[in-house]
Order: structure tokens, then sequence, then C-alpha cells
């Protein structure tokens, strides 16, 4: 499944095997919003997932929302039930995900040891989108996939852009 020159995680690779998980990868020129990729790969930017890891009191999560949304931290927070949620920092990243690109974080909470909760607009489609460890790379599949492997906690924390 793997292209030449693709720079996937192994340990994200390993685990869409395991699950036996059906995914196109893609790789495109390096771009750093999922709005840019989105546009460039000419997918419909609700379809184009982006992860957002913030910290939940002692906690990180990792929320995923579309392209067309920012992550409400005021909802989350509520959601959550936390005195204070802000996002990852940087150092932060780099240690949650030692082997991906920061900012390109694909969203397999379950391989970081991390809750996953995903803004409801995303179970709108049959097909989505996502960063897959580099700002070169994507991964495509279906929604039912998406779902299966992710299993994330649907709810209402996303605000179009």
């Amino acid at each position: 499944m793997m292209e030449r020159g693709m720079a996937i995680p192994k340990k994200v690779q390993e685990y869409l095997k395991k699950e036996k998980v059906g995914y196109q990868p893609i790789e495109h020129s390096k771009l750093f919003t999922a709005a840019e990729i989105a546009g460039d790969q000419h997918i419909p930017g609700k379809k184009m997932v982006k992860t957002v890891i913030v910290k939940a009191d002692k906690d990180f999560i990792m929320c995923l929302v579309a392209a067309t949304h920012h992550l409400d931290l005021n909802k989350f927070k509520k959601i959550v039930k936390a005195k204070e949620v802000r996002l990852a920092t940087e150092e932060e990243m780099k240690t949650l995900f030692p082997e991906c690109e920061v900012g390109s974080e694909p969203p397999f909470g379950k391989l970081y040891n991390l809750n996953v909760f995903a803004d409801s607009t995303l179970e709108q489609d049959d097909e989505v989108a996502f960063n897959a460890g580099s700002h070169t790379d994507l991964i495509k599949m279906r929604f039912e996939e998406f779902q299966r492997v992710i299993n994330p906690k649907f709810v209402e924390m996303g605000v179009h852009i």
C-alpha cells in the first residue's frame, strides 16, 4: 500500500495493516494547514480532518475537526468538564508524537494513548482525509473505516470558519 517516498510513520502503517483498513496514501507538495491541503488536493474542506491536541487540566486529548471549522475551546472545556483547556505547545507535540512533523499528527489517538473527540460535522461524509504524520503525506479512507479504527466520541465542539 505504500508508495515510493511516502513518509507515513511505520507505527501508523502497522496499525492500519493490523486493523485491515483500506486507505489511499497521497503524497503532495509541502503544505501546513488543512485548508491548504484540501484546496491543493481538491478535497472538500468538510472532508479534510485536522487534528488538534489540547491539554485539559492534566490530560492531553486529541480533537478532530473539519478544515472548515475551528475547535471552540470554551465549548470543549464544558464537554470535558475541565477547569482549564489550552492548545498543546510545539514542545509537548514533539514529545507526544516523536515520529511526526509538528502540526501533521495523524488522528489515531489509540496509538498515542490519547482519548479522541471528533466534531459531529465529520459524521456527514462518506469519506475523509487527514495528515499522515508529515506535511507531505495524506491518508484518505471511507468514513466507516475511520470511525471503526479511531472510535472517537462525537460531540459538537467546532465553529464554522
